[in-house]
């Protein structure tokens, strides 16, 4: 899309979204229990999108990849290896988020 003032109705019925690493989509899908495969954009400088699609990758709750991976990602991947994102606890992601862009 280009622009909607709100994406909740899409997130609710998707069975998969495909997404940039950005903090507040990625947050938004994992808080909604979908699986969630996050393309990074590799032109950004000090690219925070790698870093945060990084250690939800480690963590277990997201499958990422680039642009030219995206076909083979989907094609490979197993949403049964991915772990929920623990609900209710803002604050340590917020945390996190200090981290990576180096606010601690």
């Amino acid at each position: 899309f280009r622009f909607k003032d709100s994406l909740a109705e899409d997130l609710r019925r998707a069975d998969l979204v495909i997404s940039y690493a950005g903090a507040g989509s990625c947050l938004e899908t994992l808080e909604k229990g979908k699986p969630l495969v996050v393309v990074i954009n590799e032109k950004l400088m000090n690219n925070h999108q790698l870093e945060l699609a990084k250690q939800l990758h480690r963590d277990g709750h997201v499958l990422c990849c680039n642009c030219s991976t995206l076909v083979e990602t989907l094609q490979s991947m197993d949403l049964s290896t991915l772990k929920p994102f623990p609900p209710g606890q803002p604050e340590k992601f917020a945390l996190f988020l200090d981290k990576v862009v180096g606010f601690q």
